[in-house]
This record gives C-alpha cells, structure tokens and sequence, in this order.
C-alpha cells in the first residue's frame, strides 16, 4: 500500500510518520500494492484531527477521528478500519486480496453475527415526496427535527436527500446516473 501524507496547520513527526506507516502496513494483507491509503493530519483551533481514506476497486474504507493527540489517534483509526473491513468483509470479499480473510480471528467472527443481526428492517415508511428547492427541504428537515429529509427537488425534478454533517453544516446528495 502506497501511504500519502497531506499535513494541513500542523507538520508531523518523522516518529509519527513511522508510527502511522508500521499500523497501515498491518492492512498490507488486504489490499493490493498499487493501493493509495491518504492520511490527512490538521490542526483545527485546539483539536487535532486524523482522517484515513483508502479507495480501492470501485469501493472506499475511511476513518476519521478528532482528540488533543495524533498519536492516541493513530490507534482509533486503526481499530475503526480493521473493525470496517471485518464488517463488511462479505461484501469486500471479491474487491480485497482473494486470500485477505483467510486467517480470520473468531473474535471478528462473533462480532459480524451481532452487527449482521443488527441491520433488520424494522420499520418501513411511505410518504409523499412533495417538489420543493433545497432552502425549503432544509427548512422542512429543520421542523421535523431529523438529521436527513427526502425530497423531489423541483429544480431538476430528481429524488434528492438533504442530511445534517457532523460538524453541523447541510449536505445535499443528488443522483448521478451513469451511461
């Protein structure tokens, strides 16, 4: 795996540089060597900030995480994609490495069978989706007190889905059809 390092108001260290290359060489066993892993170190006011993305075969494995030291970060992120991959190994199978799982511990095992039994529907909704702009769907989502809201946009006449980000902006997720 190709390891690239984008440092954004803060430098690191040649000790965290190895550091974060020793703990993703760890994921070697799933990914081909071609692979790229972008690490992104920032520092935002007193925070500082972690994110791992890992594109590879059409799919993604990403891990943020936000605390006082990069170093204590380093490990989080660690367990987030090691704990990503074995949740999803199933579905990752045919994009990983065709021999990544075979030394699979039993530990991940019983967890795939708690997180599989975890994902039943247990609800379904019907609802009208009503055209409208974005401004009213933020405002609708707004009122209803959710985190997302579906919604015709009236623009483009297309399904759209306005959603909360985590650091508390709006996001708006249109349909890209491909040819």
């Amino acid at each position: 795996m190709r390891i690239n390092l984008i440092e954004r108001n803060y430098t690191a260290s040649e000790r965290l540089i190895g550091i974060l290359e020793k703990k993703l060489n760890k994921l070697n066993k799933y990914f081909d060597m071609n692979t790229d892993a972008y690490i992104t170190l920032s520092k935002e006011k007193q925070e500082s900030v972690m994110e791992v993305t890992i594109p590879f075969s059409g799919a993604m494995l990403r891990a943020e995480r936000k605390g006082e030291d990069m170093y204590s970060l380093v490990d989080e992120i660690e367990e987030i994609l090691d704990r990503q991959i074995y949740r999803h190994h199933k579905r990752l199978e045919n994009r990983l490495k065709s021999d990544a799982f075979a030394d699979s511990e039993l530990a991940h095992q019983e967890e795939e069978e708690e997180e599989a039994s975890r994902y039943d529907v247990v609800r379904v909704k019907r609802f009208a989706v009503k055209p409208m702009d974005t401004q009213e769907a933020i405002m609708q989502m707004e009122l209803l007190g959710h985190d997302f809201f579906v919604f015709t946009n009236a623009e483009t006449n297309e399904v759209n889905v306005i959603y909360r980000r985590k650091d508390g902006n709006v996001g708006l997720i249109e349909p890209d059809y491909e040819d």
